[in-house]
């Protein structure tokens, strides 16, 4: 079984995945998308998508400051820039901390000097439910998306980050269309089909909680369950102890202004950005598609694999 499962993986790559990252053009048609991308379950960039969006010439730190300044965001706050990942034996997660966010573009301006790393990336909606105010800047939704699912969005996030922060790599079962407004968002991206050689292990949750004395320390929560994630920075990977990891493909790109990302449900991705990027992402739930309990399957594989 082991090893016909990665002849799959392999069969993959050799039959219909990418190199690269495809750019389109323009906005596609719905069911062409569908057909070409959705369907095959294939990532691209997606060029003069976004670009007609107010947002992109009018969110400056001026017109933020004015428009949101005193509202009061969630922020996560880390000693070294992950957030959501695993340190050590524990799988730990940022300190959430309330912050005006005129306080959050001093830092990010280097205004004022604070211990630790900051990032505007509360994943609930955050855009509609704590910036409002900010969406006639930008479309509620992505109109051929939407048509192609057969569906709204179900979250859309505002994402706001200092160079050292960085998302560890991971999975969502959202179809994703990620809009860059300012910056750069760096990815590295790895099919569903690589699972078999991407390490995962049980860990403890934990967060992360700044002491009086300015330092971080890691508090447990002992009440939660244990959180299955992935180990390995792909940034560095420690091939000795993950020496599977040598047969996956990942796939690198580079998402700039205006452009928009189609990052499909249950692709891995690790995420870099340029100081103080701004993004915005659009949600579509997609778990109990066909395509999603066909990998899922391909996961319980895996994992049956794992513990023989």
């Amino acid at each position: 079984m082991e090893d016909r499962v990665r002849e799959f993986s392999q069969e993959a790559h050799d039959l219909y995945l990418n190199q690269s990252v495809p750019y389109l053009a323009e906005p596609p048609d719905p069911l062409e998308f569908y057909r070409n991308w959705i369907g095959p379950n294939k990532p691209c960039i997606i060029r003069n998508a976004c670009s007609h969006w107010p947002a992109l010439s009018r969110w400056t730190p001026e017109y933020l400051r004015e428009k949101v300044g005193s509202k009061v965001i969630s922020v996560a706050v880390t000693p070294n820039g992950y957030a959501d990942a695993v340190n050590g034996d524990r799988f730990v997660m940022p300190e959430e901390r309330q912050m005006s966010f005129s306080s959050v573009l001093d830092i990010m301006e280097g205004k004022v000097s604070r211990r630790g790393v900051f990032y505007v990336q509360k994943q609930c909606s955050n855009l509609l439910q704590e910036l409002p105010e900010l969406t006639d800047d930008l479309e509620p939704h992505i109109p051929w998306m939407s048509t192609a699912l057969g569906k709204f969005p179900d979250a859309v996030n505002f994402w706001l980050g200092e160079t050292n922060a960085i998302t560890s790599m991971h999975k969502d079962h959202y179809e994703n269309l990620y809009c860059v407004i300012s910056g750069e968002k760096n990815f590295i991206l790895l099919p569903p089909t690589d699972r078999p050689f991407i390490p995962y292990g049980v860990y403890q949750p934990a967060v992360y909680r700044q002491r009086d004395d300015g330092e971080f320390e890691v508090v447990d929560q002992s009440d939660s369950e244990k959180v299955p994630w992935i180990p390995l920075d792909p940034l560095d990977p420690d091939l000795e102890k993950y020496p599977q990891y040598r047969r996956a493909q990942p796939v690198r790109c580079s998402v700039k202004a205006g452009e928009m990302l189609y990052l499909p449900s249950l692709w891995f991705h690790h995420v870099q950005q340029s100081h103080g990027c701004i993004a915005v992402n659009f949600w579509y739930d997609m778990e109990y598609d066909i395509k999603y309990n066909y990998f899922q399957l391909l996961e319980s594989l895996c994992e049956v694999i794992r513990s023989t």
